[in-house]
Order: structure tokens, then sequence, then C-alpha cells
């Protein structure tokens, strides 16, 4: 499954500072309908995430019913791309 997306880049402080895109609510459903056979384990969907010419492999997480794209260092130093900065983000899930 390849989805195509746009959101803000956001920042959460937990045990670890995370910087996050929040898939949109339409897509999240679509995620929703295959994560039981794809996930691994705690609703965590393995996904490769691709933002202008980089990308990198990680894994969606669930909140809030939906679901959070992590935008990993690797991607905001090549890409340029920092909180705040609306990003297009394709995500890739094989299913």
């Amino acid at each position: 499954m390849r989805l195509l997306i746009a959101g803000e880049i956001w920042y959460w402080r937990g045990p670890a500072p995370f910087h996050f895109v929040t898939v949109p609510p339409a897509e999240s459903e679509m995620i929703h309908e295959i994560a039981s056979v794809v996930t691994y384990g705690w609703g965590m969907i393995p996904a490769t995430v691709t933002i202008g010419a980089t990308t990198v492999t990680t894994a969606l997480w669930p909140k809030d019913g939906g679901y959070i794209v992590p935008i990993k260092k690797a991607l905001q130093d090549r890409e340029g791309v920092t909180v705040d900065d609306v990003v297009e983000v394709a995500l890739d899930i094989d299913a």
C-alpha cells in the first residue's frame, strides 16, 4: 500500500524527543484496515517513509485512534526540514 500525505512536523517531548507528522483520518482508516496483518505488536506498523529524495524505514505509531509518522533525524538533516514545516510524505506499507 502506498499513501501520499502532507502534514506539519510537530515535536513530542516524551522519554526521548521525537518529531512526527500526523496521518490524516482517511489514510489512518485505510492503514487500520490492514493493521492486523502488518503490525509487529503494540499497534506499530512497519513502513518506508520518503520525504523529497530521502527514504528511511521506520514504524508508524498508533495515537488517538489514528497513526503518526516518526520523522527521523536523517530525514530532517538530508531534506532540511524541521518542526512546523509542512512536508509531503510517501508511506509504503507492505500488506
